[in-house]
């Protein structure tokens, strides 16, 4: 490692080929966390170039469990994390949304690094039971519409990563990787990004694929529809500047999507909004993210008919009855 060290810190960068052979060393064990805990910090130093974030993307998916979902086109709705913004799980909110209009989802995540809770931290707290069976993600998606992947039971290579990501606990280039290795190969992807820079790149990436998707950046640095000022959105179709009104109806304020102090919190305000029984800015924010999830997969002509969808899906209970499904088939 002090080679490898050593050439990054005379700004060199890898190949493609050498990020890859470095990623899928790292799944073997054969570093320390010291030795981890440089090289992670080395891309917070300098941006990560395309041929490295795709060395290491190709790394994981070769050493990656593959779930198989009998032919299902499924949308998964990610964010990169990393935005220091302590939202509410407005992601993982959104999917059961998704999964409420008929829709099917396969949502990849992991526990919460730089955040409060992550997507496993909450799914986990309300009872769902992590998997990686082809046939019991399968009944799930029957079932309810939408399934969970649990990024570590997929990739055993970030198993030893995840100590060093936990003490560093701020955004590496993991949190890149996330929304480029969903086990299920998702045809399509709503992907909240921190930076404009990452946006771009990811726009790079998914242009080289036959993938629909959405890149949502909130121009205040949140990673994904905040309603808080303009997101920058970028699709298969071109990029855009919409407004809060144009997306969730109105303008909220970031103490409006506060995710609280803990996973107990956040899970509070999860099964509150799912129930129904959010606030009007709360209900627009989940609204603004499913229906742009609904958008990027083509389900409704234009993004009004994909909004009216995911109102409906919540109001009429739609959105909490996919959840109950899902927990009692656990």
């Amino acid at each position: 490692m002090k080679k490898i060290l050593n050439y990054l810190f005379e700004h060199k960068t890898f190949s493609r080929s050498a990020a890859k052979d470095m990623l899928v060393n790292i799944s073997k064990g054969i570093y320390n966390e010291s030795e981890l805990a440089a090289f992670m910090t080395v891309f917070l130093m300098r941006s990560i170039t395309i041929d490295e974030l795709l060395g290491f993307r190709d790394a994981l998916l070769e050493l990656c469990i593959p779930v198989n979902l009998n032919g299902y086109d499924v949308l998964d709705i990610v964010g990169t994390g990393g935005d220091a913004k302590n939202t509410f799980n407005i992601s993982t909110l959104s999917c059961f949304v998704v999964a409420g209009t008929g829709a099917k989802v396969a949502k990849h995540g992991n526990y919460g690094v730089s955040s409060i809770s992550g997507a496993s931290n909450l799914m986990e707290s309300v009872g769902y039971k992590f998997k990686n069976d082809d046939a019991k993600l399968q009944s799930e998606l029957d079932v309810a519409g939408v399934c969970f992947l649990h990024a570590p039971l997929f990739h055993p290579a970030l198993k030893h990563v995840a100590g060093v990501r936990r003490q560093l606990g701020i955004r590496t280039f993991f949190n890149m990787l996330g929304p480029l290795v969903n086990p299920a190969l998702a045809k399509s992807q709503l992907i909240g990004v921190y930076s404009l820079e990452m946006a771009r790149v990811y726009n790079y990436l998914f242009q080289q694929t036959d993938k629909q998707y959405a890149i949502v950046h909130s121009l205040d640095g949140y990673d994904e529809i905040s309603l808080t000022a303009d997101t920058r959105i970028i699709t298969n179709k071109g990029e855009k500047d919409w407004t809060p009104e144009e997306l969730g109806k109105r303008k909220v304020h970031p103490e409006d999507i506060y995710g609280g102090n803990s996973v107990e919190d956040a899970a509070k305000i999860f099964m509150k909004i799912l129930k129904g029984e959010g606030t009007w800015a709360q209900n627009s924010v989940v609204f603004a993210n499913a229906a742009m999830g609904l958008y990027a997969m083509g389900q409704y002509k234009d993004y009004t008919d994909c909004f009216q969808a995911a109102v409906t899906s919540l109001e009429s209970g739609a959105a909490h009855n996919a959840f109950k499904k899902l927990i009692e088939l656990q």
